[in-house]
């Protein structure tokens, strides 16, 4: 039997969509902020410091609402991971390649990734891309090409930023497709929490056998501020709310959706650190809420 078309987003609906929101403008926001930051932190010890803090906050708030902290035995291989792709992988590829080219530059290579997730999801998840999402897709995916192409040279000019984003995008997607493989029954924040903990664990012990961490004696105030923001908004709140919505979207719409996430980050970058705007970021910016529009207003068939 075919699903009937929606008229409006039913109530269940509404969390995971304003938190796709919510994700995409606090990320979005990050890339200039991390920028900030690693003028005077070095990047090991800004992302474990980022995920270090983050993680056993979350699983102290889990404690004292009540929740187990316990992770069920069949569950933690797949947790393990997640972590490996979603955390350690991510943020040392992201933050490497951001520290070599313009943050505004970075956000885009790394939001190639909802093209990867919707590739890895139909092939390990079997889920199905309409004519809806592939238009969806292909419309996020030239918005991206659009702010690609006039930075080629300039990306061909540092060529190891580059490519350690495309590395960054494809584990992401690929710890995002992990995610979804697993009906999960402990909480979001103690799931999220142990995620944060475990994925940067590895990076912790990168920074400190590089003699660096905690790596904070030349930081900057700005640095520090744009640390915190890192630390609660990047990676508490961020990583919880994407969970979230990956809980109740498929990978194919919440990837596109996140296709907002490079457009807020070359937008902020313009304003926070003077990176150049212009008719190229507005056409990407357009066709990207062509996209979103395809998913996400009313008329949108439901999985």
């Amino acid at each position: 039997m075919s699903a009937a078309p929606a008229t409006a987003p039913r109530r269940s609906d509404a969390l995971p969509l304003l938190l796709l929101a919510a994700v995409s403008l606090c990320w979005g926001l990050n890339w200039p902020v991390m920028k900030i930051a690693l003028t005077s932190i070095p990047v090991l010890p800004f992302r474990a410091l980022s995920v270090l803090v983050a993680g056993p906050a979350l699983l102290a708030f889990a404690a004292l609402r009540g929740d187990s902290l316990a992770v069920p035995r069949q569950q933690r291989g797949t947790l393990l991971a997640a972590a490996l792709f979603n955390v350690t992988l991510w943020n040392l590829l992201s933050a490497t390649g951001v520290s070599l080219m313009a943050a505004g530059r970075a956000s885009i290579i790394a939001y190639t990734m909802p093209a990867w997730a919707s590739l890895f999801g139909a092939i390990i998840l079997g889920e199905r891309l309409d004519r809806r999402r592939l238009l969806a897709l292909l419309l996020g995916v030239l918005g991206i090409a659009a702010l690609i192409l006039p930075e080629l040279r300039a990306m061909a000019a540092a060529p190891l930023g580059a490519l350690a984003m495309v590395g960054a995008a494809m584990a992401w997607a690929a710890g995002t497709v992990t995610i979804k493989r697993v009906r999960w029954t402990a909480s979001v924040a103690v799931l999220t929490g142990w995620r944060l903990v475990s994925g940067g664990l590895p990076i912790l012990l990168a920074a400190i056998a590089w003699g660096q961490f905690p790596g904070l004696g030349d930081a900057s105030t700005t640095a520090l501020a744009a640390l915190a923001y890192a630390i609660l908004l990047g990676s508490m709140f961020g990583q919880w709310a994407w969970f979230v919505v990956l809980s109740a979207l498929p990978v194919a719409v919440a990837s596109v959706g996140s296709l907002a996430i490079p457009v807020v980050g070359t937008l902020a970058s313009s304003v926070l650190l003077h990176e150049p705007l212009g008719a190229a970021e507005l056409a990407a910016l357009a066709l990207v809420v062509s996209a979103l529009a395809l998913l996400l207003l009313p008329g949108a068939r439901r999985p």
